[in-house]
């Protein structure tokens, strides 16, 4: 059964398989992206307690939403919708002081998309329940494509390639996909494809995952990237919103319903993601130990996630610190950071810090040692104290002489350990009460 609603893919025939950049443009200017960064990401366990999961720190000076943006800015898709809801204030704030950037002349622009229920009075119930009640924002937009997005990943990927394969599949829907370990593919959608790409299965977040054929070891997973003709998505989202036993879902209502009916195809990130890296970089830094593994990752000579690619650059609000500086070179007080990321406005005081990412404005004091950590904006940490394999949350006070790292038990009565042994550290674990409710 094929849909009345696919003819945006009507285009000319010498189109169709000589994808160039003219054709990419095209597509990019007609499509409309939303980003649902609505989440708390409970995962993350304390760091997600006053912020929603795109709105935390990555890297040293971005938020993990800034990836996902930077990949639509660099796609040439200017503009873009972003879904809020759990404790958006952050998120929002970082959004209008990095991001007004974006012309509104051009038709460039950024909406920021509370749940205000629009439609009906409630908060958004899933992630198609968030793009239903902000159909309004869309048909004004009249877009001819909508690219739907989650806000919570770090990847570079340029969505031109996904929009101009929709175009030569003649595709209602695309879902990009990435091949996973098959003992992880539980927290993901897991689709089967065949030989023309064209999704034949798809279980959400499966306790028994489906290998790809003949590769026992992999699973074929979902991004939560989708790419929809427009007026397909619209009646679909009503269809889904009319049906009262739904959960108001893409992938645990919505994609299992229309491959039945509809052309859904699959679109591999390998063809997509923009790095120079043998395998295609994407991570859902999702729990404690991604977060910090994915942090210290780029410590490394050579890190998996290139931060340095002047032609796919990773935008953000900048914030304005003065160069980080290290003082004291003298024998048991020396200033050095090796193996390290450091920030602006960070001192390093005769301290010392290894394989360890420091974000913007801390403050190490002598004698101090940090290892294999990560630490973000506007914390101190006191003299003589040693922290290892942790992540400390903004603004911490860290008192002189504490030992992190050294006794997991003893860490485990005060602070959050992770299975493999990394320490989460907030304010209020140190009683330190820097969110005033009352």
């Amino acid at each position: 059964m094929e849909n009345p609603a696919s003819s945006p893919q009507q285009h000319s025939h010498e189109l169709r398989g000589q994808i160039d950049l003219r054709f990419v443009t095209h597509l990019t200017k007609r499509t409309y992206a939303v980003i649902l960064a609505g989440g708390r990401g409970r995962r993350l366990e304390n760091l997600t307690d006053w912020r929603a999961k795109p709105a935390v720190p990555f890297a040293g000076k971005f938020r993990i939403i800034d990836f996902a943006l930077s990949n639509c800015v660099n796609s040439g898709i200017r503009r873009i919708g972003i879904a809020t809801q759990y404790k958006a204030q952050s998120l929002i704030r970082h959004i209008q002081g990095g991001w007004s950037f974006l012309d509104g002349r051009l038709q460039e622009f950024i909406d920021l998309l509370p749940a205000q229920q629009q439609i009906q009075e409630s908060w958004y119930k899933g992630t198609a329940d968030a793009v239903f009640q902000n159909l309004d924002v869309l048909r004004r937009n009249s877009p001819d494509y909508v690219l739907i997005l989650s806000g919570d990943h770090v990847y570079k990927m340029d969505y031109g390639k996904m929009l101009a394969d929709h175009v030569e599949c003649g595709a209602d829907m695309t879902v990009a996909c990435h091949e996973v370990p098959i003992a992880e593919a539980s927290s993901f959608g897991v689709m089967g494809v065949d030989n023309e790409k064209r999704i034949t299965r798809f279980q959400e977040k499966p306790t028994d995952p489906a290998p790809i054929p003949g590769r026992p070891d992999r699973a074929l997973a979902s991004m939560g990237i989708y790419v929809f003709n427009a007026m397909f998505l619209f009646e679909q989202l009503i269809k889904d919103a009319d049906t009262a036993n739904s959960s108001h879902d893409f992938g645990n209502d919505m994609i299992p319903s229309l491959i039945k009916n509809y052309r859904v195809f699959a679109h591999r990130f390998a063809d997509s993601w923009v790095g120079d890296h043998e395998t295609a970089y994407w991570r859902d830094v999702g729990t404690v130990d991604a977060y910090w593994a994915a942090n210290i990752d780029l410590t490394k000579v050579v890190p998996e996630l290139n931060l340095y690619d002047r032609e796919w650059p990773i935008w953000t609000y900048q914030e304005q610190q003065p160069p980080a500086k290290f003082v004291f070179d003298d024998d048991g007080c020396r200033g050095m950071a090796v193996d390290s990321l450091v920030s602006g406005g960070c001192i390093i005081s005769g301290s010392t810090v290894r394989r360890s990412l420091l974000f913007s404005n801390i403050r190490v004091e002598a004698n101090a040692l940090v290892e294999d950590s990560v630490i973000l904006p506007n914390v101190v940490i006191g003299r003589d104290a040693s922290i290892k394999r942790a992540v400390i949350d903004r603004r911490c006070l860290i008192p002189s002489g504490l030992v992190v790292g050294a006794d997991i038990e003893e860490d485990r009565r005060r602070f959050h350990v992770t299975e493999n042994g990394i320490t989460l550290i907030t304010p209020e674990m140190l009683g330190q009460r820097i969110h005033q409710v009352r």
